[in-house]
């Protein structure tokens, strides 16, 4: 029995991430000026909008970077880099849950995160 409660208590911790990160997060785009259409791109397909901004948009998160892609009549188009980097409850689920967790997190990218609110400065054109 104290096995079986044990084996519980893991299993119901082997998703922490997937529990407090969640797998899925609200990427806010503020642009100077303001009213800026941006399209978000991941491995070459955009996967939305922020149409003007300033906006957001929830995203599934994935181990896969963002690439932000801003565009506004009169001004240079920018790009912002966003990097899929490790959640803080990754290294907790790593501790507590062991490789099952992790294995599960990494799955469905609840152990990925990405910047947020981004912050883009367009240049006029000349």
């Amino acid at each position: 029995m104290r096995f079986l409660s044990t084996l519980a208590f893991i299993v119901l911790l082997s998703a922490c991430s997937s529990v407090i990160e969640g797998t899925s997060q609200e990427i806010v785009v503020n642009t100077v000026p303001e009213g800026a259409n941006c399209a978000l791109e991941r491995e070459g397909q955009i996967i939305g909008r922020v149409d003007p901004t300033p906006g957001g948009i929830t995203i599934e998160k994935t181990k896969h970077d963002l690439n932000i892609i801003c565009s506004k009549d009169g001004y240079q188009e920018a790009t912002f880099f966003n990097k899929s980097d490790v959640a803080g409850a990754t290294v907790g689920n790593i501790i507590l849950g062991g490789g099952i967790g992790w294995i599960i997190d990494s799955a469905s990218g609840a152990d990925n995160k990405y910047t947020t609110p981004v912050n883009i400065t367009m240049v006029p054109l000349e």
